[in-house]
């Protein structure tokens, strides 16, 4: 390559792979490990050719990304260095010459340690006298994130070594295949972005703010490194794994002590062999020299140690036959598209099946029943089609068109506009069940006190419910069977249940989990109609002259309410003595008529929902947006960029003192 060719490629390539590492620390993955690889290859190809055009900006002269907002910082006393990667055997083969030389020149005994290279997010652990004090992300190698908080919440990590020793240790966290399996099938079912890869969930879950989110998550850690410490003198890396393993630690398994760099090539054939016996996904495997002497002989660049490589493993892909297009429904109701698959090995694993994820996905590659399609592991994780072979077309292959009513319980299947998913309008689907339960009673719906996710999980498990209206049916006997001497917990719950039935008909309209319609539209309706009765009697065109529903939302209220599954459910609420009626007050105060507010800020005394509900109990309306047309900006403390605009706009600006005198 010419200069002022490898010069436009490097101006090229910059900007591009930094812009692919920040996604990538910021756990958000939208190029393959493999795209990436060859990319930063080229880029490192091009400046051993060219120095001249090594730029201070350059990803290969950096190691890491920026510390997330909201996290403190810490410095790493011994730097996380990043890993040289390699990808042939012929370039394992240039590695071990310079060490040869360098074990020779110093008669040095040469023996390598090979471990899988897992795919997580590395990071540091500080433990003073045998107890976990502090922990933090990479970040840039020098400095990372103080994570400790969160780190306390994987199970894997000690809190007490088993002797009272000072030490820094280095470890991977990561998510193990089976658990990332069910992480993003459940986060399918509720109809939440599915994670890229285990790596990019692992990485997410670990930098949250809120450590509950952390504990939530299935993490895992597996220790591979000592950091410091300084009360015992290393010389073996593989005995300084044994050791940390004797204190408590959860080393990595695979580590493989070799003679020779033949031994160490067999070990990585036989952990490619093994990745689908392997629990955890793998990126490569570590060639690591083992004698710690050596290695400080040997020495490190800025960003990575001379002294180990990282072997990447190509991806690998396999052709196959889609034989079939079904559908499942998730718990909120959005139906997916799932190819099934002639059986096919990928990455070790036994494919039959993969998501399509919409129909827009589909129509975009053109992905016929019939087709051979080329399946790839992403992330060494989800099966993924990644093209059409339509060259082996026969001619019949039949066009896939999604269902026009749910697979599971008949009812219509809708799909809005701007929206790539369809959704089931049944609201007895029993794929909907567990969440549409969940929404009854939540506080802004039926309010039902007690029924939370677990009750009405094992409610379900146990056959006591089978929609919503089975709610009404429970027993005393039927609720304390839940419970060890459960009586009072079954008698409270009933309370509640009870309590339920004379709600406001806004919060049932709610609760019935119209597509597009919360608490704010259900007010509107329920103010508008009066009764359940009218609600569902009215026409299509009455509903869209309404204030704020515009046609999207007529349209869902009018055929929700035309499907026999919703008519059956209103008949059985009725017969339970559920309310059906809007609450008429006798004195109305609409001090707040054709006024709308936007709150900004944290209120001391109110809640933003309380806030709103005050301000509509007086004929006004919320807005999450600023314009001309706002009466009042409510600022509370720390107020952001909404008080910015409504003062460039001369909007009023109202303090939660002056809010409380207009309503007094």
């Amino acid at each position: 390559m010419e200069l002022e060719q490898a010069k436009k490629r490097v101006e090229e390539l910059v900007p591009l792979l930094k812009y692919y590492t920040q996604m990538y620390f910021d756990d958000k993955q939208v190029v393959s490990d493999y795209e990436y690889d060859m990319l930063m290859r080229e880029l490192k190809g091009i400046e051993a050719e060219y120095p001249e055009l090594i730029r201070e900006d350059s990803p290969t002269q950096k190691v890491g990304a920026s510390i997330k907002k909201g996290f403190e910082k810490v410095t790493h006393e011994i730097p996380l260095q990043s890993l040289q990667d390699v990808f042939s055997f012929e370039e394992v083969r240039e590695f071990d010459e310079r060490m040869r030389k360098a074990a020779e020149d110093n008669h040095k005994e040469l023996r390598y340690v090979v471990e899988t290279k897992i795919d997580g997010l590395s990071s540091a652990l500080e433990y003073k006298n045998g107890i976990f004090v502090k922990g933090a992300t990479r970040g840039n190698g020098l400095v990372g994130e103080d994570v400790t908080e969160n780190l306390k919440t994987i199970k894997s990590i000690p809190k007490k070594l088993k002797e009272p020793i000072d030490i820094v240790v280095r470890g991977e966290v990561f998510i193990g295949k089976e658990e990332f399996e069910k992480l993003n099938s459940d986060r399918l079912m509720d109809e939440e972005e599915q994670f890229a890869n285990a790596r990019n969930a692992a990485a997410g879950s670990l930098r949250q703010l809120d450590s509950k989110i952390t504990a939530k998550r299935p993490l895992n850690i597996y220790i591979f490194n000592v950091q410091k410490c300084d009360s015992i003198h290393f010389t073996s890396h593989y005995d300084s794994l044994n050791y940390l393993e004797k204190l408590g630690f959860n080393v990595n398994p695979v580590r493989i002590l070799c003679n020779n760099i033949d031994e160490a090539i067999a070990a990585i054939e036989k952990i490619g062999q093994d990745r689908e016996k392997i629990s955890f996904g793998i990126d490569g495997a570590v060639v690591k020299v083992d004698d710690l002497e050596l290695r400080e002989i040997v020495g490190t660049t800025y960003k990575t140690p001379k002294w180990a490589v990282a072997y990447k493993y190509p991806p690998e892909q396999k052709e196959t036959i889609l034989k079939d297009i079904v559908c499942q429904v998730g718990r909120t109701g959005a139906i997916t598209p799932m190819a099934i698959l002639e059986p096919v090995v990928v990455a070790g694993s036994r494919i039959s099946k993969t998501t399509l994820h919409n129909e827009d996905f589909i129509h975009e590659k053109d992905i016929r029943i019939g087709d051979t399609v080329v399946i790839q592991k992403a992330g060494d994780v989800i099966p993924e089609v990644v093209e059409v072979r339509k060259k082996k077309r026969t001619g019949k292959e039949k066009i896939f068109k999604m269902p026009k009513v749910c697979p599971v319980c008949g009812a219509q299947a809708v799909r809005e506009e701007g929206e790539a998913a369809w959704y089931c309008n049944g609201i007895e689907c029993p794929a909907k069940l567990y969440r549409g339960i969940i929404h009854f009673a939540s506080r802004e719906a039926m309010d039902i006190n007690g029924l939370g996710e677990a009750i009405i999980e094992e409610l379900i498990n146990r056959g006591l419910i089978s929609n919503i209206t089975d709610i009404y049916k429970l027993t005393l006997d039927d609720i304390a069977s839940l419970k060890k001497n459960g009586k009072k917990f079954a008698q409270n719950l009933l309370d509640a249940i009870e309590a339920s039935k004379h709600r406001d008909l806004y919060r049932l309209i709610n609760a019935l989990g119209i597509r597009y319609v919360g608490v704010k539209t259900a007010k509107i309706l329920a103010r508008a109609y009066g009764t359940m009765d009218n609600l569902m009697e009215a026409s299509y065109e009455s509903l869209c002259v309404r204030e704020e529903v515009g046609k999207i939302i007529a349209k869902s209220v009018y055929e929700f309410f035309r499907e026999e599954q919703t008519i059956d459910v209103i008949n059985k609420l009725k017969n339970y003595g559920v309310n059906m009626e809007a609450e008429v007050s006798e004195d109305v105060d609409d001090r707040f008529a054709g006024k709308t507010f936007v709150l900004t800020g944290t209120l001391e005394n109110y809640s933003r929902d309380e806030a709103s509900e005050i301000i509509e109990k007086f004929g006004g309306k919320t807005s999450g947006t600023v314009s001309r047309k706002t009466a009042y900006v409510l600022a509370g403390e720390a107020a952001g960029s909404k008080l910015t605009k409504a003062q460039d706009l001369g909007i009023p600006i109202i303090t939660e003192q002056e809010f409380e005198e207009m309503i007094k």
